[in-house]
């Protein structure tokens, strides 16, 4: 019957041709689960912390004036100014940053998918004055999704015991 092995594991230089050794010796490769754990909560915390402050930037105009990014066709349909959409917008962002806080591999999709409605209103407002903006959320997106990812398999290998809870 074959063994059933709940980490990745490697070849080590055993068994390579030359070496006098015909079997493979098999070892954990716990230089690449940790790296993958130290990702997960580098990604887990930025991806709290960044929307919870943008979403309250969203009420205060502190960095920039906010409903100047909200392309015409969205303002047209949303009822109200464009700033108080903008409340809408900022509360969301703030449950999306608490949600990745609480439940990564949940947040961590519904982040992505704020992330590609902002790119598809960038790239709608006033072309192409903010396709640089685009492109930098879009490397955000792709993040957030590689936050989803790595939450899919850090999150339960973590609460089997097979990761420890904090990877420092």
């Amino acid at each position: 019957m074959a063994s059933v092995t709940t980490r990745p594991e490697r070849a080590t230089g055993a068994g390579v041709p030359g070496s006098g050794n015909s079997r493979a010796a098999i070892t954990p490769v716990s230089d690449v689960s940790t790296a993958a754990h130290q990702a997960f909560w580098l990604l887990r915390i930025g991806f709290t912390v960044a929307p919870i402050l943008f979403g309250l930037d969203k009420f205060f105009n502190w960095s920039v004036h906010w409903p100047d990014y909200l392309a015409g066709w969205i303002n047209n349909i949303v009822p109200g100014s464009g700033q108080e959409f903008m409340y809408f917008v900022g509360g969301v962002e703030i449950l999306a940053g608490i949600l990745v806080l609480l439940a990564p591999r949940i947040g961590a999709f519904v982040v992505a998918g704020w992330l590609a409605g902002i790119v598809v209103n960038l790239l709608t407002n006033n072309p192409p004055e903010y396709y640089d903006i685009a492109l930098r959320d879009f490397g955000l997106m792709l993040a957030a999704l590689t936050l989803g990812r790595l939450a899919l398999a850090v999150v339960p290998a973590r609460k089997s015991g097979a990761l420890p809870a904090r990877p420092w």
